[in-house]
């Protein structure tokens, strides 16, 4: 399987900038995974498409704003760092750019001082390990200082920092948004649950890995980033309460799924627990646990789109893409949604 059997063309126009007014005002597409039909609706018709029994999973956690700029002492070059793993004693693994001003014992000064970062050392795809020294509560420097480490596709400021989380984001860590999220509201969320489908929630801090190129002619050959999850005992029992009666297990988006199949053994009973996962789905992946996804539309040649590919087949999907494209929807971390949809085979 090749890599660039998961190119499509874009154009520069349909990668969405900015979030919509009306979070659960995007499009939806609706794709059946069987038949292959395909539909067009309003995100907040997702309703509609769930029903009482199911269960909608979602991924709780924060976006931390992990990107910083700060100086270098002693010449003041401008560095900017983005957070991507908390290790213990203040130590981050972390992007640094550019990274060549950035050798073991470089210090780095935030906010004239406020915080200060050590590189200790240069670990896998030159990523640096940084200890950092400041007085006070680090996520609350972190606040003051840092920014939404928006995907490089995002050229426009964010006027709202909030509009980059979900209104369900509870622990923080993630260096990305769990974008398929983004779209519902609370009211939305109380609708769905008055009629009888259950909100389960786990917690996977989305790393910068998630959208790393895949860089391989052969998929088989791609090696993800580990991720941190977290499924809570109450949570896991509540899914496979869903499941072992027959309800559906919808996952709104591909984070909260790659944490459903990685914790769901092959007997098919999702376990508790938290740890790290390297977990890649792709087209001939058999699903564990998940029946439907809520997603969005993905980067050509991405993991992600390998997944959805694994879940709908590949050919269904870059239909369904090629459709998107000709109705325009909007592509990528604001942009439009899709279901996967359809009873299981």
């Amino acid at each position: 399987m090749k890599t660039s059997d998961f190119y499509y063309d874009l154009p520069q126009e349909l990668i969405a900038q900015d979030p919509l007014e009306d979070r659960a005002g995007s499009r939806l597409l609706v794709l059946d995974k069987i038949t292959g039909e395909i539909e067009h609706h309003v995100f907040r018709d997702i309703i509609d498409f769930l029903d009482p029994g199911d269960c909608l999973v979602v991924n709780d956690t924060k976006v931390i704003p992990a990107r910083l700029i700060g100086s270098k002492v002693g010449t003041d070059a401008k560095i900017e760092v983005l957070l991507l793993k908390r290790k213990e004693n203040n130590i981050w693994e972390t992007l640094v750019k550019p990274g060549k001003k950035a050798k073991p014992g470089t210090v780095i000064s935030f906010g004239d001082g406020l915080l200060t970062g050590e590189v200790l050392e240069v670990v896998e795809e030159g990523n640096r390990l940084i200890q950092f020294s400041f007085e006070g509560i680090f996520e609350e420097i972190l606040d003051q200082l840092g920014q939404m480490p928006l995907p490089p596709y995002i050229t426009h400021q964010l006027k709202d920092k909030n509009r980059y989380q979900t209104v369900y984001a509870k622990h923080e860590g993630s260096a990305a948004a769990p974008t398929a999220g983004l779209h519902f509201t609370p009211e939305l969320l109380e609708a769905i649950q008055k009629k009888g489908v259950r909100l389960a929630h786990v917690t996977l801090h989305v790393g910068l890995g998630t959208f790393r190129p895949v860089k391989v002619d052969d998929v088989t050959e791609h090696h993800m980033h580990s991720e941190f999850y977290v499924v809570e005992e109450d949570q896991a029992k509540l899914i496979n309460e869903t499941k072992a009666a027959g309800g559906k297990i919808i996952a709104v988006g591909t984070t909260s799924c790659r944490t459903l199949e990685a914790a769901t053994g092959e007997d098919g009973i999702l376990k508790a627990g938290s740890g790290w996962t390297e977990i890649f789905i792709y087209p001939g992946y058999k699903f564990r646990m998940i029946d439907r996804l809520i997603t969005n539309f993905h980067l050509p040649e991405s993991t992600l789109l390998m997944l959805v590919s694994a879940l709908a087949g590949k050919d269904k999907i870059m239909k369904a893409y090629e459709i998107a494209v000709k109705e325009k929807y909007r592509f990528f971390s604001f942009g439009d949604a899709m279901f996967i949809t359809g009873n299981q085979k």
